[in-house]
């Protein structure tokens, strides 16, 4: 059953706008009203009565915004027909009034709901205020009044429908007759209409001959137009012509103007000032005379750029006048390269020619003199700007230019390297120490060998603090100078500096603003000719090093160790670019200095080998003492990074030795363990002190002590044996037999019966201490170092005692029944000894 809704209808004004809605209310369990959907009367588009109601009392309302949903439209059926036409009457006044529309009506007839709002309009006034939204309950009791604001109709329809009903009162009941009468009158009036029409048709040809005289006064006047408009368009075509004739005028005016402007322009830039000229061609290079070159150059640079695009239009590249100038300057170019190339050849030539020839300049007899090329370099910075005016006009002429600078100053730096090595090493006074460090000769050597060297190295790392700096310095200003687009080297006050202040710095860094952003661009290719051109600078200057290192190597070869940390100091200091040949000098005099060392290891290491060929060797060797002194010496001598050099001479040198040490143990088995346990223990004894503080030499000193235990263990054993053979022979016969019988069964074995314990113990414990004795005297006998005899005497007892008291546990275990002396009586016979 349909479950009872009440109908509300309400407006709302928002925003100068009034909105209508229809709710629907319905009970709730407690009898209560409450909301139960909201629909809006501006999407209503349908009022439809349903005729399978034969009461009328079921209608529909067909919302546009639930036609593309599945939901059914909404349907109510209400109490009665009153109530019917008092809520649909009342929808469709609010639609009309508030939306201004009207939707459209099914199954019901507007004059019939006309009607009925007529007999059912209350007395009171008729116009309502509804502003504020009035709800109207549709289902609410028969004394509520219903306010029709607007009927559907207007009052003159009104007034003429009262009229047609008044004609009509013939008391019809059903509104299809009264229709079907209505057409047909309808049909008579129209009948009479076509009648009187047809009875007019006098006027009709009188209208129809007076439209006809004004078509043919029509078509006059279209000819008319049609001449007057053939007219104005010839006087539009002349005026259009007239109009381009005067801008074409006025372009070719315009066009003509900057054309002789351009060609003004165009002729300033071809112009060549005639001092300019005369300065390219022919002007001096004298000091006074580079700042009219240097504008000059800037003029021809400019000049030249001018007539290349994009600073030239590229229309104007091949007018005959461009390409005439283009060719003088040309021409102006190469003359000026090249008499600018020629003085300069000359000029650098001249300035260390005149260097040369000065003695005074260099070291002499009893004074070092340390190279000073600060007026060299004043005087090369005066035509700094010069050589890169001539690298933008002609890059290939820096080519010669560069080789004639390191040709001519190679032949200085050799010549003042060479001076200062000669008398650095006339003027160092240094004994020289001999080279035999391990040979097993002994005499006054060890006394020669700690005299003082140390003013050998002290010279070297002179050589290098005056020199490398001087040669980063002239790496870094021919860099600089020839216009090489590479980075500056360490700047002064840095390590590979030497601490040098300002005097020799690079003036002509401030020549270009832009340098040090090319150096930061800088090319493979530019970097590969700087360092070709640094070879020929520098090259030839090492060999005056290589003296230098041969003659230190010569007065002390342990000072090999100095130089080469002196020289990685060096190594690490130099890391710019410009410094390429610098570091390889640096390089090879390291490889120099290895390789010098390595010599000197090699022959001390010789000298070891040749203690094997003698034919008797006891005692410790000689070179076990001579490497502790030799290691001490290396330490002192350690300086930077030197640390791998002085190792692997350590793993070379002590290879030799432990190798030679075993050579010689080998050429007499008698004695071999004695001399390796004297000879490991006399190694670790004087490189105690250096083991722990070296880490090379701690790997080797445990290995000794490895090998001296292995030493003492062997030979201990000998001696024990030597004295007690026929008790442990017993002994181990008795260990090989309990792997394969039980201990049982043992005693039943030939030569292992109780008999024959009785007979070895009585031969080998009776007057023990006379044996052990014979074995202190043994141990004694062979042994040259008199400090180790304590602690193997020791040894020896240990490991006797050990030995004996595993015999006693076999004999416990095999002849219970038999009884020997027990190992708390031996060990104290040996405490007594």
């Amino acid at each position: 059953m349909a479950k009872p809704r009440v109908l509300a209808i309400s407006t709302k004004e928002k925003a100068q706008q009034t909105k209508a809605f229809l709710h629907v209310l319905k009970y709730s369990n407690g009898g209560v009203l409450e909301p139960a959907k909201l629909y809006k009367l501006k999407h209503l588009s349908k009022v439809e009565v349903l005729t399978n109601d034969p009461s009328g009392c079921t209608f529909m309302l067909g919302f546009d915004n639930l036609r593309s949903q599945s939901v059914t439209p909404p349907q109510w059926t209400m109490r009665n027909i009153d109530d019917r036409n008092r809520l649909l009457l009342y929808i469709l006044n609010i639609c009309k009034d508030v939306l201004g529309r009207l939707p459209k009506v099914v199954g019901i007839d507007v004059v019939e709901m006309a009607l009925w709002a007529k007999e059912n309009t209350p007395v009171a006034p008729k116009k309502k205020n509804i502003e504020d939204g009035p709800t109207t309950d549709v289902v609410a009791e028969s004394d509520m009044k219903v306010t029709v604001e607007k009927e559907l109709v207007s009052q003159a329809e009104e007034e003429d429908m009262e009229a047609l009903l008044g004609v009509y009162v013939m008391g019809i009941g059903e509104a299809e007759a009264f229709s079907e009468r209505l057409k047909r009158e309808l049909h008579a009036l129209e009948a009479a209409n076509v009648h009187a029409i047809l009875e007019s048709e006098p006027l009709v040809d009188e209208v129809l001959q007076g439209l006809e005289a004004a078509s043919i006064c029509v078509d006059d006047m279209d000819e008319w137009l049609s001449i007057f408009n053939v007219k104005l368009r010839h006087m539009r075509e002349d005026i259009e012509s007239i109009e381009t004739r005067n801008n074409q005028l006025e372009m070719q005016s315009v066009n003509n103007k900057a054309l002789i402007e351009e060609l003004d322009k165009l002729l300033e830039r071809l112009r060549i000032p005639s001092e300019y000229a005369a300065c390219l061609t022919g002007g001096s290079f004298d000091e006074a005379r580079m700042l009219q070159n240097i504008e000059a150059c800037e003029w021809l640079t400019g000049a030249l750029q001018g007539l290349e695009p994009p600073s030239l239009d590229p229309s104007f590249a091949n007018i005959r006048a461009v390409r005439e100038k283009r060719a003088e300057l040309d021409k102006l170019k190469t003359t000026f390269v090249r008499r600018a190339s020629e003085f300069l050849r000359n000029y650098f030539a001249s300035l260390v020619d005149f260097m040369i020839s000065d003695k005074s300049y260099f070291s002499q007899r009893g004074q070092l003199k340390r190279p000073d090329h600060a007026d060299l370099r004043f005087k090369c910075r005066t035509y700094a700007r010069l050589l890169q005016h001539l690298k933008s006009l002609d890059k290939n002429c820096l080519g010669p230019l560069r080789k004639a600078y390191c040709s001519s100053l190679n032949l200085l730096l050799r010549r003042e390297a060479r001076e200062f090595a000669n008398e650095l090493r006339a003027s160092t006074k240094a004994s020289r120490n001999p080279t035999v460090w391990l040979e097993g000769s002994t005499g006054s050597n060890q006394n020669v060998n700690n005299a003082d060297t140390s003013t050998v190295s002290e010279a070297y790392a002179k050589m290098l603090t005056i020199f490398i700096p001087l040669l980063v310095d002239e790496s870094s200003f021919f860099s600089h100078f020839m216009c090489f687009g590479v980075s500056a080297l360490a700047q002064p006050g840095s390590p590979g500096n030497g601490n040098k202040s300002n005097e020799d710095d690079l003036g002509i860094l401030d020549i270009d603003d832009n340098d040090n952003n090319n150096s930061n661009n800088k090319s493979i290719s530019e970097l590969g000719a700087l360092n070709e051109s640094l070879r020929d600078l520098l090259d030839g200057i090492q060999e005056d090093f290589y003296a230098v290192v041969d003659w230190a190597y010569k007065i002390d070869p342990l000072r090999c160790i100095s130089m080469h940390g002196i020289t990685e100091r060096y190594i690490s200091g130099q890391k710019a670019d410009a410094a390429g040949y610098v570091r390889l000098l640096l390089d090879a005099l390291e490889e120099r200095i290895t390789a010098q060392f390595t010599r000197f290891v090699d022959e001390a290491c010789h000298q070891i080998e040749r203690n094997e060929r003698n034919v008797r060797q006891m005692g410790v060797l000689s070179y076990i003492p001579r490497f502790a002194t030799l290691a001490t010496r290396m330490e002192q001598y350690i300086q930077g990074q030197s640390r791998d050099l002085v190792d692997q001479a350590y793993i070379k040198f002590i290879g030799v030795m432990f190798a030679t040490l075993d050579k010689i143990a080998q050429t007499d088995q008698k004695y071999a363990d004695i001399i390796l346990l004297e000879n490991y223990a006399a190694f670790q004894n004087s490189l105690y002190d250096l083991a722990n503080v070296v880490p090379t030499l701690a790997k080797f000193y445990h290995q000794a002590s490895e090998s001296y235990e292995q030493a003492c263990t062997r030979h201990i054993s000998v001696i024990i044996y030597y004295q007690f053979e026929r008790l442990f022979q017993f002994a181990r016969r008795i260990e090989d037999l309990m792997y394969t019988i039980t201990p049982e069964e043992i005693p039943f074995q030939l030569g292992l019966s109780k008999m024959d314990l009785r007979k070895v113990v009585k031969s080998s414990l009776s007057g023990v201490d006379k044996h052990i004795g014979a074995m202190y005297k043994k141990l004694q006998k062979n042994l040259t170092s008199e400090e180790l005899l304590p602690s193997l005497w020791d040894k020896c007892k240990k490991e006797f005692l050990d030995k004996y008291e595993s015999f006693a546990q076999l004999v416990a275990k095999i002849y219970p029944s038999e009884t020997i002396p027990s190992v708390t009586e031996m060990r104290d016979i040996l405490a007594t000894m």
